[in-house]
């Protein structure tokens, strides 16, 4: 079992940056073969893919996301994190660190594939 705790949402104004962290509580030998993601739901949206990473750091961004996220795992820490720069008011969401075991595929964004779930932390950008 993994669980999974996220935090460092808030609120932030139109280009500013947030960064989320999420902690994984498994022993570091199951963090290694464990792939992650962070995924995001605005009221009135289905949730959607941000960022993933593999065990081995391959990554893949939403389009929404690239040249203004940084998905990245701290593998001393088993934490996974998101630096958002560049905020806009659109990317005002709940977003949710997600976790499966690795498949030996690349990084992928579906949130069928994941099995362990974060809480959730709310980030609200302001204009």
């Amino acid at each position: 079992q993994v669980q999974l705790v996220d935090s460092g949402g808030g609120s932030v104004q139109a280009g500013g940056s947030v960064r989320l962290a999420c902690a994984a509580f498994t022993t570091s030998a199951a963090y290694n073969f464990i792939s992650m993601a962070w995924f995001r739901q605005a009221p009135g949206k289905e949730r959607e893919g941000v960022a993933a990473i593999t065990s081995s750091g391959a990554i893949s961004y939403a389009n929404s996301a690239k040249d203004r996220f940084t998905i990245s795992r701290d593998n001393a820490k088993n934490t996974l994190y998101l630096q958002m720069s560049s905020l806009k008011p659109e990317d005002t969401a709940t977003y949710y660190c997600a976790a499966k075991w690795e498949s030996g595929g690349g990084p992928v964004l579906s949130q069928d594939a994941y099995r362990y779930w974060g809480q959730g932390t709310q980030v609200t950008v302001s204009s």
